[in-house]
């Protein structure tokens, strides 16, 4: 089996996660996160609409890293995405920033939004 080396680019990769901390590009930040190709926020959580909806129109979809165990997302928060545009797809928030790196490393219009495990 051959290697390739990830390439990122100019993208911000989730490089760990623990009890209550993410490590994006080397910043650890404590509590949820909201991560796209080029920023790295503290988000509130579900109830913090407002930085998911300036996404409109910059990202296809947000993963919703919903903690150490799947969930559903909020009703009122796939709704808001939807209305402009933006797909939610919803897991624990490991496989979450797994795909995220995946994905972003493919140049795709993505973004993570994660509670912390």
């Amino acid at each position: 089996m051959q290697f390739h080396e990830v390439k990122y680019d100019r993208a911000q990769p989730v490089d760990s996660y623990g009890p209550g901390f993410f490590r994006v590009a080397g910043e650890v930040i404590q509590g949820a996160i909201l991560v796209t190709e080029d920023t790295v926020i503290s988000w509130e959580g579900p109830d913090d609409l407002a930085p998911l909806l300036a996404l409109a129109g910059k990202i296809d979809v947000l993963f919703y890293g919903t903690g150490a165990d799947p969930a559903h997302p909020p009703a009122d928060l796939r709704k808001a995405l939807e209305d402009v545009g933006i797909g939610i797809e919803a897991m624990a928030s490991a496989p979450a920033c797994r795909t995220y790196n995946v994905l972003v490393s493919e140049g795709r219009r993505i973004a993570l939004a994660a509670l912390p495990v």
